[in-house]
């Protein structure tokens, strides 16, 4: 009697894997990509950064979130406001790119070319994010400077007439 319940319970196993084998496969071979949910890994993609190309000119390609896009007229909260980026090209409004740090530590990937100046956050000595900026020249000459927390940094051609035009890479802020 026991050699027969196994094999009534293995009969009837195999009859729902069978049955769910071909509920899994009519499920699959009806599903479109419409029907595919999203992917749970984050990519780090930057959200709007479609609607931000298109309306100042400012590729923002990923990030932590802790460096975002900021309104230029941001008023300043305990002497910290926003990193301001100046550029020849027409970007952001007449040249003029800002950014908000909302943590000690922040990662942005970004592009944004004829950069002449970076200005720190904080509008008084001794306030500010320390922040360390990647640029690029056209020939691939890659460098990193540490930006001023309270005070402008100059790169590019803004540090000398002569050099080449530089493209802001990357902003990254460390304690």
């Amino acid at each position: 009697m026991h050699f027969t319940k196994k094999i009534a319970v293995t009969a009837v196993a195999a009859a729902a894997l069978a049955t769910a084998g071909v509920w899994t496969a009519s499920a699959a071979s009806n599903t479109t990509q419409d029907d595919t949910p999203p992917s749970i890994v984050e990519d780090y993609s930057y959200p709007g950064a479609a609607a931000i190309l298109a309306q100042y000119h400012v590729t923002l390609i990923s990030g932590d979130g802790h460096i975002i896009f900021a309104d230029c007229a941001t008023p300043p909260v305990d002497n910290i406001s926003v990193m301001q980026v100046r550029s020849t090209e027409d970007v952001g409004t007449n040249g003029l790119v800002c950014f908000k740090v909302l943590a000690p530590t922040g990662h942005l990937e970004l592009r944004i070319p004829a950069v002449y100046e970076i200005r720190g956050d904080g509008r008084t000595t001794g306030t500010g994010h320390k922040v360390k900026a990647e640029v690029t020249t056209d020939a691939g000459q890659h460098s990193t400077v540490d930006v001023n927390p309270s005070g402008s940094t100059q790169v590019g051609i803004g540090a000398n007439p002569n050099n080449a035009p530089t493209t802001l890479l990357q902003l990254t802020a460390a304690p």
